[in-house]
Order: C-alpha cells, then sequence, then structure tokens
C-alpha cells in the first residue's frame, strides 16, 4: 500500500512490497498451518481490496491536482472524505476479519499497514504489537513497529527494533534505509542511546545508508536521502555531497529527478563560489513544479556575485580565503 498526503503520511518505509506474495512468505499461524483454505482465501481478498482501494486513492489525488491546475480541484477536506470513504470498506474488512481470527499474525500486520497509511499509528501500534507475540521472529513486524516509535516515541526504542529487524534479515534493505534516517533525524537521542559524539552519529546514519545502497544500487529515493544527509554536517562537505548527488543524478529514473538533482548541484556550487557551474546547472531545469526553487536560486547566485564584486570583498583579510571559497 502506498501512503498518500491526503489520507495519512509517514517518514519511513514500513515492510509491506509485494503484499500480495507476502502470505506464501508468512510464519504459520492458526489459520495458516494448513488447516483453513477459506480462511486464506478470505484474506487474500481483503490484500485485492486493500491494493484496489489504494490504487483509486492514488487516481483521485491525481485527478484532483489535475483539476486543480485548471483551477477546478476540490477542496482538501472534501478530497480527505472521499479518500476515506474508498478506503472505509477495507477497514471494516479487517476489523471483521481480525475479530474473528486474532491469531493471524499476517493479518494484524496487514491491518496495521493500512491504519499507518491513514495516520493512525497508535491503533496500527497495537495491531502490530499484537503480531508480534503471534510471530516474534518476523523481521517485518519489528521494522514497522520501529518505524511508529519513530514517530510517536520513544525513539530509543526504535533504534532497538531497527537493529532487531536487520538481526533478523540481514539482506533488506529498506531496513538498513528506515535505521538511517531514523539516526539522522533524531541525532540528539542517537547521540544519548550509543554514547556518541554528532560526527560519529552522522558516520553511522551514513553506513546505515551505505548498507542498503549496497544492497539496492539502484534506488532513487533511498539515493536522494543519503545525498540529503550532507546538508546536516557542519563544516558542509562539499565535494562529498556532489559526489553522492552525482550517483543519485546516475540512477535517476526520469527527467523530473534528474532536474531535482540539477537544483542540489547548483545548491551546492553556489556555497562553493563556483559561480558559472551554478548557472549552468539552473540553465538545465525547466520542469515548473521546480521553478520557484530554481528562481530563489538564482537570486541567491546574483546577492553572492554582487558580494565578490564589491570592494569590500577586495579587502586584505578576504584575499586570504581560497579562490571560490565561501565567507566565513
Amino acid at each position: 500500500m502506498a501512503s498518500t498526503s491526503a489520507v495519512g503520511s509517514s517518514t519511513a518505509a514500513p515492510d509491506r512490497s509485494s503484499r500480495s506474495s507476502r502470505l506464501a512468505d508468512a510464519p504459520a499461524s492458526e489459520d495458516l498451518a494448513g488447516t483453513n483454505a477459506t480462511v486464506t482465501r478470505e484474506y487474500k481478498a481483503i490484500m485485492e481490496a486493500d491494493d484496489a482501494a489504494q490504487d483509486d486513492v492514488e487516481r483521485i489525488i491525481r485527478e484532483n491536482e489535475a483539476f486543480a491546475a485548471k483551477g477546478a480541484g476540490v477542496p482538501e477536506a472534501e478530497l480527505r472524505r472521499r479518500c476515506r470513504d474508498r478506503l472505509e470498506p477495507v477497514r471494516k474488512a479487517y476489523e471483521d476479519f481480525v475479530k474473528r481470527h486474532p491469531g493471524h499474525a499476517p493479518a494484524q500486520v496487514a491491518y496495521a499497514a493500512f491504519l499507518g497509511d491513514l495516520g493512525e499509528e497508535e491503533a496500527s501500534q497495537e495491531h502490530l504489537e499484537r503480531a508480534l507475540t503471534l510471530s516474534p521472529r518476523d523481521p517485518a513486524i519489528y521494522n514497522n513497529l520501529a518505524n511508529v516509535y519513530g514517530h510517536i516515541g520513544p525513539v530509543k526504542k526504535a533504534f532497538e527494533f531497527y537493529a532487531k529487524a536487520i538481526d533478523l534479515n540481514p539482506l533488506e534493505p529498506v531496513y538498513y534505509h528506515n535505521f538511517g534516517t531514523t539516526v539522522f533525524l533524531f541525532r540528539k537521542d542517537a547521540m544519548e542511546f550509543y554514547h556518541l559524539e554528532e560526527p560519529a552519529v552522522f558516520q553511522k546514519a551514513l553506513n546505515l545508508y551505505s548498507n542498503a545502497m549496497r544492497l539496492d544500487p539502484d534506488n532513487f529515493p533511498l539515493a536522494s536521502d543519503v545525498a540529503q544527509t550532507y546538508y546536516g554536517i557542519r563544516p558542509l562537505p562539499i565535494d562529498r555531497a556532489l559526489a553522492s548527488w552525482t550517483n543519485a543524478f546516475r540512477i535517476a529514473h526520469d527527467e523530473a529527478e534528474r532536474e531535482g538533482v540539477q537544483i542540489h548541484f547548483a545548491r551546492l556550487k553556489l556555497v562553493a563560489g563556483r559561480f558559472s557551474e551554478v548557472q549552468a546547472h539552473l540553465n538545465t531545469i525547466t520542469n515548473t513544479a521546480y521553478t520557484d526553487l530554481k528562481n530563489k536560486l538564482a537570486r541567491n547566485l546574483q546577492d553572492r556575485r554582487r558580494e565578490v564584486e564589491s570592494p569590500e570583498t577586495k579587502a586584505p583579510q578576504n584575499e586570504a580565503r581560497a579562490p571560490g571559497a565561501p565567507k566565513p
């Protein structure tokens, strides 16, 4: 199921890819031990209905965005209502199923993911914790619970649960990705939990991202998250950040993603004082989605050029700086 801003949102990705095929990989439970094929078929039907409803919600949102561009979109509240109305039958189906089959761990996990997409994270947590008691060695449950703890706390418990998910399945890149993002976003908590200084916490996040990239080298959102991390480091490591964004550019799937990376190239080279290169990157950006960012960078470029050309920048105390280096 894909999260959507019209219904709910999340920072880290739950492990629910290829959900239609997860039934075969799920641990045995009271309903999956080969004793009740009818229950299994019912569960699969609910998951298929869930996927279909999510596809419809995404379509509703896309259509409204297209109408909004022409001045005819519905208000956000109405959009949310329509999305929730489409998902409500799925909610009722899940609720009925888990009431009748409380020992069905995969259904508890799937329903928790559904609730998480709606932004109902406390309810999602409840069903995930039930699933964990039924299937204590399922790494997906630890990952999804860690996502919830990362949103509503306690964050330090999220660190523990991501580590457990990786321990149970060290070959799943999404676990490293989620773990790295949480360490990066909650650096103070990570410093306290791991007894590390901030530079070491940044490195821990980057190491986790590196493992994710090793397992999923063509994942553009992951590569973008890795590159974004460098903005939090002081002093900003320009060359390492550019190298990371270059990797993201290499695996971008389409022109929109490539132009998004051009924004970051321009931003970093502006900081580095490489003004002609900044303009060259801005010249490649034509997607209207980036117009505001492009214009802001163009204005900043003009300001920086004026600063460099002003008499004050030629004073002796500034001449000692390396050519093109940003001012202290």
